[in-house]
């Protein structure tokens, strides 16, 4: 059986994406630099090895990117599902007052204190992380990226 989620365990941390392939990545860019910079005053090879080097820095980029970009489209379908959570049980939206940071820390609440922990972090201003320590009653979310 997995051990139940908290807030010591809930970030997800993959080896083979978060080390591996960023290691890899950064040693091959390093890698390429040296070749550009050994190539300089061969012009047979110079071509070769400045096109290795924007290649490697544009694989860099798009691993990045591509990250970022699902965090955010991640971010949007958890603003959108903690809005409806706090429109179904209040009748209202969320406080607009809540930035997305927040929103995102309040997903880890229960419904029991989903209500009182998002009044009180658009009233005293409570950062993501502060949300996630005051929540008692943890819910769950296996499906973060």
């Amino acid at each position: 059986m997995a051990t139940p989620q908290n807030y010591a365990n809930h970030r997800q941390y993959v080896p083979a994406f978060h080390v591996f392939l960023f290691g890899l990545l950064v040693l091959t860019f390093i890698g390429s630099c040296v070749n550009l910079y050994k190539s300089l005053g061969d012009h047979t090879r110079i071509y070769s090895a400045s096109l290795i080097t924007v290649l490697t820095l544009c694989v860099i980029l798009v691993s990045l990117f591509a990250r970022m970009f699902a965090l955010k489209a991640q971010d949007r379908a958890i603003r959108a599902e903690e809005q409806m959570r706090h429109f179904l049980l209040t009748g209202k939206p969320l406080d607009p007052r809540l930035g997305i940071r927040q929103i995102i820390g309040l997903r880890f609440a229960s419904d029991s204190e989903f209500l009182a922990l998002a009044r009180r972090a658009a009233d005293e201003g409570l950062t993501e992380d502060a949300i996630k320590r005051a929540i008692k009653d943890w819910r769950a979310d296996p499906y973060r990226v």
